[in-house]
Order: structure tokens, then sequence, then C-alpha cells
């Protein structure tokens, strides 16, 4: 099939003709950057510094789009003439603006009664992320984005207007053209370690994309159903552009530094109660420690029997860590005549991680075409494939396997002290602290593995049949499927193995093999048509059935028998594991659109789904919307207005459980017991009486443009509320069953957006365009179980229970809760018989959400100069941090140089009277890491410098005369630079070793911080 698309393709290619001219305003000024396309086509230039432009067209009939925000739109046929000299007059040429929504369906901008934002993929393909999840942090009123600290593949945590529920992932529904993909995110670290396996979206290469359009209402999403009640995403791939052949070559290369956020002391040094060690045993002992005494540059024995000097050691990080390095090549050739076209691109990622002996490998191959089979059929279709190998995934949070313990060593040990890790003799672990089960960095750089796979093949096949002018029938499928192997060791010589394993060390942790796919097929009728001279209508009927499989086999075993042979057959005990999951979604749906005069649109969609993992009694729902959409300004005469549109909505959408089967007990066989097979049942009691969880909303917006569009606002006012969540029940062990589910949660949110856009400055020279985007959003926990009790979701290896994320009803959630002091009738703080801090009530410190949040975008256009920065800022959420605890708890914490001479007296006894007894500084601030976990709990509050481009484009008359080369494009690019202001003293306020929402604001144990720097090349091939 594809090659008779390509001889269909090629058969209707014409020869190139050269078209030039000039751009100028009503005024006769030169205007640079204006654009230049192919009418149906997305081929096109710019205008240089002095307005000139240069193009090829295939064909006489082609015709020219001439445009420049604030003007109108001028189209001219090419016919015969070789220079085209165009002069645009001030208007709005945003007034009937295209954009893509549900289903892949364009519509008018200004018929649109919900918030959409597009962005445009330019913005972040040249300073980039390997995730391009995350290049949408600051660029979209209504979403927050935070990455994991987990090195290349790690998962973009992308919320849509604050929590959408308690019970859900919280990533919006990730779509490519039309076609929902998979986005399920890959496993996460939790208190006791783990590595964040990825989610689907970071597979993507960004030099794909055309357009990434976020859907943020439920009206918006309605006609997605289940998953959508998150939000949607909207991708767009580059398609193939009509003309002779094109090559176009992208080249981007960045560094990423790792950066030392902590502002620790370094007064005193290694050992315990102001002691420095003195044997090679107390050096082992406190070599995490920082009690000891004052540094003075003496010599002090260390835990491998050395002498080193007892002096500051401030800069582990850089020793230890190297410069990661990300390097992307991707070529992609078009072609395309009036009947059809394509576009295939290859494209090879190599990223290196901060840590030695891991990184990432990705090669991509990406196909579009686009196909006129007759007047009326036509068909498109989509390949993406993907091999990526992740080298080493780093293991977060918890000792074992992390190769981040170095962080936290004392004051005066220079970390490169640890290398090599292991005895070259005997393989053995060097064990450097009190804790075996704290792995040696340099151990885990150079023996720990932890490889994962992936082969993926996003496919799309679609045809659309055109009855008439008015009615068309399109059917579409739609094919994800992503193959992942893992192979997981825990090394031969490993501490904690030698000491739990006496005939042997290390194990196999896993060696797995797991295939993960989504099918949807979906088809519709669509009608659109006038009824009147002044009503129209646009309506769409359809139906979708998406199943989604999953199914994993594994083994594991330990200990490994013989040295370094990583293999099932060489280990003394293996197990076998297999999971299996099965899920189904039926569907059906409208979308009547009721058009008046072109200034009042009013809209409704509904949706019918049955799910297949409730109870067949109450699996089916029917969740209605309607959208009113009035363009005031077609009314009335405003001074300098441009355009003014009025919107509201309201919508209903529907989710399901997240896990499959769990509307039956389900059997299994168990061990044996003298030689006859023992059976055992799930102890998870199934509800039922499930049904669909429900999402409510309602939202009103205001859309204003003066002075022809060079100034612009978008405001939205929402709230929502979720019904039936489903979630978490305990059960008395009499029942027969220790757990199950209950549908009684309910949470609210309500929030502001406002996008800001404008063009100050507009002129033959400088070009100014910037945008504002803000966002103030609050939810609260209005339901839990059936009792409204505390569900407790998160903590991390420091406080472990004694600080953590909850839902509790009346609060915001996730909220922080963690204890606080224990204070007298008087409001002193209470201490007891020692002097020690007393532990009081545990308290809601705040949620780990943003209740503020944005971005500021400038662009200048100067010739063929371009710079841009992107600011955006987080304000009112809180962060359970283990690096402070620990800062606390080990003598690292600024805070705790007071009292280290003349020890701690404070507080009041538990009757009330002034205490007398002096505690020692050790014993004072690691009781007050214990027992007083509010100290844990810092403001996530920054602003930060998030990206920086600086680029130059190659005057065209320059290129004329090389051959081959048409356009070249060269920038200097740098993202995550600084922070303008953060009030975290000791981390980065970013920092997060969880990729779901149970350990979001959560830090501890992950990797450092990076600034990436670089530049990316672009070069356009005649």
């Amino acid at each position: 099939m594809l090659g008779a698309l390509l001889l269909l393709t090629v058969s209707s290619f014409a020869a190139d003709q050269i078209i030039t001219g000039k751009v100028r305003d009503e005024k006769g000024n030169e205007l640079a950057g204006a654009t230049v396309t192919i009418k149906g086509t997305s081929k096109g230039t710019n205008t240089d510094a002095e307005g000139n432009y240069r193009i090829n067209v295939t064909s006489a009939e082609d015709v020219l789009v001439f445009s420049y925000i604030g003007y109108g739109k001028e189209e001219i046929i090419v016919g015969s003439k070789t220079v085209i000299n165009v002069k645009l007059n001030p208007g709005d040429a945003t007034l009937n603006e295209v954009v893509v929504t549900a289903l892949g369906v364009s519509k008018d901008a200004r018929k649109i009664g919900y918030a959409v934002t597009t962005v445009d993929a330019s913005q972040f393909t040249k300073a980039r992320e390997t995730n391009i999840g995350n290049s949408l942090a600051g660029r979209v009123a209504g979403l927050n984005v935070k990455g994991t600290n987990s090195g290349p593949g790690g998962t973009a945590k992308i919320l849509m207007r604050g929590m959408p529920s308690m019970n859900s992932a919280g990533s919006p529904l990730i779509v490519i053209n039309g076609v929902p993909m998979d986005n399920t995110q890959r496993g996460s670290a939790g208190e006791w370690g783990g590595a964040d396996g990825g989610d689907g979206l970071g597979n993507l290469n960004p030099d794909d994309i055309e357009t990434m359009t976020v859907l943020k209402g439920q009206s918006a999403s309605a006609l997605y159903g289940a998953r959508a009640s998150n939000g949607v995403i909207l991708v767009t791939t580059k398609k193939g552009k009509k003309g002779d052949f094109a090559v176009d070559y992208n080249m981007n290369l960045t560094t990423d530094q790792p950066v030392n956020f902590t502002d620790f002391q370094y007064q005193y040094g290694q050992g315990q109660y102001g002691q420095k060690p003195a044997t090679v045993d107390a050096a082992q002992q406190s070599g995490r420690y920082s009690w000891g005494a004052k540094l003075d540059g003496t010599n002090v024995i260390q835990f491998d029997g050395n002498q080193y000097p007892y002096v500051a050691q401030r800069n582990n990080i850089k020793n230890f860590y190297r410069m990661g390095s990300n390097f992307t090549n991707t070529v992609s050739v078009t072609k395309g005549g009036d009947n059809g076209s394509f576009r295939l691109s290859l494209s090879n990622l190599s990223s290196q991680a901060i840590i030695d002996n891991s990184g990432l490998g990705r090669k991509t191959i990406n196909f579009t075409a686009d196909q006129n089979i007759t007047s009326k059929l036509s068909f498109s279709i989509l390949a993406n494939y993907i091999d990526e190998r992740v080298k080493n995934k780093p293991i977060l949070s918890d000792g074992p396997m992390n190769a981040n313990n170095g962080l936290l060593l004392a004051t005066n040990i220079d970390e490169r002290i640890l290398a090599p890790g292991f005895n070259p003799t005997t393989g053995r672990e060097i064990v450097f602290s009190d804790d075996n089960y704290v792995t040696n960095p340099y151990f885990v750089t150079s023996q720990f593995v932890n490889n994962v796979d992936r082969k993926r093949l996003i496919s799309m096949v679609s045809t659309k049949y055109q009855f008439a002018e008015w009615i068309y029938a399109q059917a579409r499928v739609g094919y994800d499927n992503s193959n992942d192997r893992i192979f997981k060791v825990t090394p031969w010589g490993t501490a904690y193995s030698i000491s739990s394993s006496p005939k042997g060390q290390g194990g196999l942790d896993e060696l797995s093999n797991a295939q993960r796919t989504e099918l949807n097929i979906d088809g519709l009728l669509g009608i659109n048509k006038s009824i009147t001279s002044d009503i129209s209508v646009n309506a769409i009927l359809g139906g979708n059935i998406r199943k989604n499989n999953y199914e994993k086999l594994g083994i594991n075993g330990s200990p490994f028998v013989l040295p370094y042979l990583y293999s099932y057959n060489n280990v003394v005990n293996y197990n076998r594991t297999y999971e299996v999951a099965n899920t189904q979604v039926n569907s059906a749906y409208y979308n009547i659109d009721l058009a008046y005069k072109n200034f009042l649109t009013l809209s409704t969609t509904g949706r019918y789904d049955a799910y297949s993992t409730l109870p067949s009694a109450n699996r089916a729902i029917f969740t209605p919307s309607v959208t009113g959409a009035l363009v005031f300004s077609d009314l009335v005469s405003i001074p300098k207005l441009s355009f003014g549109k009025l919107r509201a909505s309201y919508a209903m959408t529907s989710g399901e459980p997240t896990t499959a089967y769990g509307t039956s007990i389900y059997y299994g066989v168990g061990n044996s017991i003298n030689g006859v097979a023992t059976g055992n049942f799930t102890d998870r009691l199934p509800n039922l009486f499930l049904k669909p969880f429900t999402k409510t909303e309602l939202e009103l917006g205001l859309e204003l443009r003066f002075f022809g569009s060079r100034l612009g606002f978008d405001v939205a006012y929402y709230t929502q509320e979720t019904h039936n969540e489903i979630m978490p029940a305990n059960y008395s062990w009499s029942t027969g069953y220790s757990s199950g589910v209950v549908g009684t949660g309910s949470v609210q949110n309500r929030g502001l957006e406002v996008q800001i856009n404008g063009t100050p400055i507009r002129n033959s020279k400088l070009t100014w365009n910037t945008s504002l985007n803000l966002t103030s959003v609050h939810n609260k926990v209005l339901h839990t179980d059936a009792n409204d009790n505390t569900i407790t979701l998160g903590s991390n290896r420091a406080t472990l229970g004694n600080a953590v994320t909850a839902f509790v009803v009346g609060q915001s959630g996730p909220q922080i809760r963690a204890y606080d002091y224990q204070y007298s009738a008087n409001g002193q703080i209470v201490v007891d018989q020692s002097g020690l801090p007393v532990r009081g009530e545990l308290i809601n410190m705040g949620t780990v959400l943003p209740t503020l949040y944005g971005g500021l975008n400038n662009e200048f256009i100067l010739g063929g100069f371009n710079l841009a920065f992107l600011v955006d800022y987080n304000y009112g959420n809180k962060i359970l941090s283990a690096t402070e605890n620990y800062a606390y708890r080990r003598g690292l914490h600024q805070a705790t140089l007071v009292g280290r001479e003349g020890g701690i007296t404070t507080g009041v006894t538990s009757d009330g009277v002034a205490n007398t007894k002096t505690a020692n500084a050790q014993d004072y601030y690691t009781a007050l890491a214990n027992n007083v976990t509010k100290v844990s709990v810092v403001d996530g509050d920054f602003i930060k410098m998030r990206q920086l481009t600086f680029g130059y484009s190659l005057p065209t008359r320059l290129l004329e005369k090389v051959p081959l080369i048409r356009a070249v494009n060269i920038s200097l690019v740098g993202r995550n630079l600084f922070y303008f202001m953060k009030k975290t003293t000791n981390i980065d306020p970013e920092a997060s070793f969880g990729s779901n929402l149970t350990y979001s604001g959560i830090e501890g144990g992950n990797l450092p911080a990076t600034r990436n720097y670089g530049v990316n090349l672009n070069i356009k091939f005649k």
C-alpha cells in the first residue's frame, strides 16, 4: 500500500517556479517577518529585514497567502507572474482562525464556546526536553507541568486545571492526529525506592510535531469520554508539503550541567558529639554525620584507613556527576502534489545522563501521507516507530542501588575517595557508612544493571468519503503497540546481598517482557449545511470501540551462584510472574453546532460509554455538554476593539476504575502441602454497586482583541466537581476480606485563567511579541470514603509516616500532614526531661499543588536575528523534603550551628515550668527531625528563567547561489537556567522522585537539577 501511495503521489508533481517580491504595509513600509504560504499546504517562508521573500511554487493555479499580525490576509493566484509585490492593510487576520478540536475536527475559533490554546512546536524544538511534555511548562494558562529528577526518559507530570480527581493518574489524554495514544506511566519511585519508568508522551520526537493544542475544559474534551476528564492535548504531526522534494536537517546539541542548590554549614565536620572520628570503625559509622569538631585542616582517618585533611568539601556534586549531553539528528523528506503528499523523517537521539554509565538512545521513524483517491474519496496514514533503549535507569528515593547517596556526606568527605566502589579482587562493595543498604555511589555507576528497552509502533489509517459538499463519512483505526523488556540486577558483591545470602551474592531482580496495546476504531457521519441564509448546522454522529490489552511475563531469583553471570540459570532460587489486564469501552457520541449569522453559536454534545471494568448492571452512562459563543463585536461597535466574544459551557464527563477485574473474586493455586495443592483468593472484596464516576464543569469565558489584534485577552473562570469517585476502603478481617473500594469520593476545583497576548512593537526593523498567562486554582476535597476518613498517599524515606501527603476532607489535596511542636497553654514549646522537643499534633501544612502559576513569553525579531525567552512562576504549594530532614538530623543544616558549643536550653516542661536542662545540639536537632516533622516542610514558590534562545537566519540573498541549501538557521539555546526567586534553601523547588499524584510534592534521593545549554542548527535543502 505504501508503494502504491508513493506512485500516486509522485505522479501528481509538477516543475517548480520561483516567485519573488516585497511585502509592505499600508504606508509603504517594508514588513519584516511577514508570512508567505501556498494555500492548502504547509509550505511557506517569511520576509527578510527588507520585506523581501522568495518561494517555490509548482503550478500556475497555486495561491499565495500573505499575512502579518494585525493585518488582513491577501490571497493572489500565481498565474504567469514571477514577481508579486503586496501591500497589506490593517485588520484582524485571526477572525477566521481555524483550530483543531476533539476527534481531530477543525472548527472556526470564533464559534467555539470553551477554552482552547494551540502551541506551535517551533517554540520548544530549539531548546528541547527529552520528554516533550516538559516543554509545555509556563506556556498555557491552566496547565501545570513538572518533570521528575530521574534522568533521560523521565515522566512529565501534567495537570490540567488543578487536581482533576483523587483516583486518576492526573495526566491529560494525549491524542495524535485525532487518535488517542497510550500515555500510561510505566512505574514510579516511592518511599522505598524504585525508578521512574517514564510515560508514553516521552517517546515522541519533537521534530515530528507541528502543533500541540490544549483542550482544557470538560466541554472541549467531552467527546473523548473517560480519560478526557483530565483534559486533552491534541498532537498534530508534520505532514507533506506541496512541491518538489524538500529535505530538512535539524541538529540539536545540549549539555546538562548539575546544579548544587544546597546551603549547608561548612564550619563543623564529620564525627559525633563534637569529636572527630579516631578509628576506621568510627569513621565508617559517622560518614554521613557532621556533628564533629570544627574544621581545622588537620588530618583525620577515614573508612578506608587513610588520612585526609579535615577541611570543607563543597564540590561533591561537581566532582561526582558529569556533564550530561543530548544529541539529536533529524532528517525529513517531503513531497507532494495536487492530489497527495508524504513526509518521511528519521531521527536519532543520544542522551547521556549526569551519572556515569547511564543514558538513553532513541531512534524514530515517522511517516505520514495524504492522498485523494478520487474527487470524493481520500485517506491518510500515520506510522511512528520508536526504538528506545535506556541504560541503567537511575534508582531514586531510598538508599539501595541509589547513586545519589553521596549528596549528604559529612562536610569534610570528598566523595571521590569512595571510588571505585568495590574491591577489584573480591568484587565486594566498599561500604562507606553505617548502613549496608546505603549503596556506595561508585559501586552503582560501575556495577548496577537496570536496562529498559522499548519498541513501539503508533499507527493510524483514516479514510473519508465526501458524498456531497455538505455531508461526509469518515472511518479511522488507530493502533498503539509497545513492547518493553526490563533487565534489572542486584550485582555480585552488593553489601546487603552478601549478609543476607551466604550461598552467593546479588540477584536477578527482574527479567521481563511486557506488551501494552491500545486499539481505537471509530466511525462518524458529518454534516455541514446552511438551513437558511442566516442559520447553519454542523453535526457529527459517531461511535468508538477502544480496547486496551496488557500482558507481562517475567522471572526473578537469587542469589547468583557464579560471579557476574547474570542469568536466570545462575540463581539458587527463582520465581515466575505473570500479569494480564484486558479492558474495553464501547461508545457512541454526537455533536451539533447551530450558528446564527456567524456571531451566535450554540453547541451540544453527548456521549454514551459502557465500561468493562464496572459491574454489568452499572457500567453504562450518558454524559452531555452544551456551549454557547456570542461574538458581540459583530453587534456593537467599540472603539479600538477588533474582536470580542463571550462564551459559556456546561459539561459532564465520566470515568472508570483504573484497574481491571475488580468486579469478581478470582482464585489461584498456591504452594502444595504434602503434595496436595492449595488454593487462594484475593483479600480484596469486589463492590458490585460501583458506577462510573462523573465530573461536572461550568465555564465562563471572555475574549477581547484590540488595535487589529495587537493586544488580546482571553479570560476563563470555571468550577468543577467530581462525584462517585472510586476510593479505597479497609475492612475487618472478620469479614474475610481486608480491603475494597467504594464510590464515595468527591473533589471540587475552582479557577481563573488569564492569557494576554500583545505586539508592542512592529515596524520594518523590529517586531516584539509578548504573552503572559496566569492561573489561579483552588481545590477542596469534599468526600473521601464512606466515613470521610483521611486517606494517606505518600511519604519519603526520611519521615516514613511521620509526615505524609493525604486527602483530607475540607482541605486542598494532596495535603501535607506533619507533626507540630507540642505547646503549653501559653503557646511555648514543650520539651521532655532531657530538654528535647516533644511531638505535638499532626497538622495540615498545605497542598503540594500550586495555587498560582503561569509564564511570561517574549520574542524579538530584528532582521535575521531573533531573541526569545520564557519566565515562569509558581506560588502556593508546599514540599515535603527528605533533604531538609536529613540536613537537620545529620548536622548539615545552617540552623544546626546554633548550640554547637554551649548546647540548647529552650521551652518549658509539660507542667509549664521553664526548662533548665541543656541539651546537646546533636541530640536536640535529631529529636527535632524525628518528632517535629513540620521542619521538613518548605515553601515551593519560585520565579524561573525557563528558556532562552538567540538565533540568526542567513539572508536569502546569500544562499541564492549556494547549491542545494535554501535556508539556514542557527540558535544558541538554554533551559532551566536560573531562579530569580525561590524560597527553598537546600533544594530545587521543582525537585521530586515520584512521577504520579501520590508522590507529588515529595523530595529526596533524586538526581540533582540541571541547567541545559546548547546549539540548534536547522538547514533546509532545495
